[in-house]
């Protein structure tokens, strides 16, 4: 992700603390905010910071690919989250770094866990930005804490969007890899309930859902999904599948390079085209076998470089917010979602990859 002379970042003397007088920072985020010393592989603006809440418990849920799993082997303070480091920081240091850089910052993201004072302390950071900084905020939430009026009352404290990280994107493969295991719990029909009462309070567009590419699903899984959740006016964010070390599915492949820009190339086309389900193709395996579109419609939407973005939280005007930079990929990997536009050499790349030629015919 990034190249990095570290120096211990705050809070790190003090192991136990937990949220909400202590959060975990991105590494991206801490190197933006000056709590590390480091600089990105390539040179961009950066201004999505993402906080994640900490506790001795970890998380209670048990997802199979997840780095916070309750049953993952060590202890808490060696956990990685989608294979990133982050750094544990005092939160009203945390607050008055982000005030002092706020000209810069575009989206701040507050991530909770499945904890029972996750939502309390959520709430209790949520006013200790707001009382200073005017930065949009999204809050990524773990449904089993969540009721209706906690989300009203979100809204309230100015959160501007809600996350929902749905990841498996059928109900068999979130049973399977969420649920059927040792400390899992979790309910298909609470997630979609959170996301639909989510979706009255805040609005349309100001509600996303995470897709994780490479559980298990078919591309046709994941385009139907994209299609729902288009209809209803929710964003589709996707992340692609990157193994946890010590997770239970540590050694479950990356998909391949090539689905996975397809992927995001259908996505683009349903989210930001209008297509629909009756416009792409489908082998026998479910992948993506034909687009039905004009090939002069493809190679513009390729030439643009939107389509291979990272896909998160708008800023305030309405631009790039959160960029996530390099949690799909390790550093020494090729990008799977750039958190800048692509560069001409990028695009050629992606293209090989695409196969446009056999898409459209």
């Amino acid at each position: 992700m990034v190249v990095r002379e570290l120096q211990a970042p705050v809070g790190t003397g003090d192991a136990a603390g937990v949220s909400p007088e202590y959060v975990r920072i991105s590494m991206a985020s801490a190197i933006a905010l000056r709590m590390h010393s480091g600089r990105f592989s390539r040179d961009f603006d950066f201004g999505g910071i993402n906080v994640l809440l900490n506790y001795q418990e970890a998380c209670r849920s048990d997802c199979g690919y997840c780095g916070l799993a309750r049953e993952r082997p060590g202890g808490h303070a060696d956990r990685s989250f989608i294979r990133v480091e982050w750094p544990l920081v005092r939160t009203d240091e945390l607050v008055t770094r982000l005030a002092r850089f706020e000209p810069a910052l575009t989206r701040l993201c507050i991530s909770m866990v499945t904890h029972g004072l996750a939502y309390r302390d959520t709430c209790d950071i949520t006013r200790r930005i707001t009382a200073r900084i005017g930065t949009p905020i999204s809050v990524l939430v773990a449904p089993p804490t969540i009721k209706r009026e906690r989300l009203e009352n979100l809204k309230t404290l100015g959160v501007d969007m809600i996350g929902v990280g749905l990841d498996a994107v059928t109900e068999d493969l979130f049973w399977r890899i969420r649920t059927d295991v040792a400390a899992g719990g979790l309910s298909w029909d609470k997630y979609w309930e959170v996301i639909g009462d989510a979706r009255e309070i805040f609005g349309p567009w100001k509600v996303n859902i995470h897709t994780l590419v490479g559980l298990g699903e078919t591309d046709k899984d994941l385009l139907a999904l994209f299609v729902a959740l288009r209809d209803r006016q929710i964003f589709s964010y996707l992340f692609c599948f990157n193994p946890e070390p010590d997770s239970r599915l540590a050694a479950w492949p990356q998909p391949p390079l090539a689905r996975w820009h397809r992927v995001q190339l259908a996505r683009h086309l349903i989210e930001a085209r209008g297509f629909g389900l009756e416009q792409f193709d489908f082998d026998d395996e479910g992948r993506i076998a034909r687009i039905r579109a004009a090939r002069s419609v493809l190679d513009a939407v390729v030439a643009e470089g939107t389509a291979f973005m990272t896909d998160g939280c708008p800023s305030g005007n309405g631009g790039p917010g959160c960029t996530r930079p390099y949690g799909s990929y390790r550093p020494a990997e090729p990008f799977r979602d750039y958190p800048f536009a692509p560069t001409p050499g990028d695009l050629e790349g992606i293209r090989r990859l695409l196969g446009l030629d056999d898409l459209i015919n």
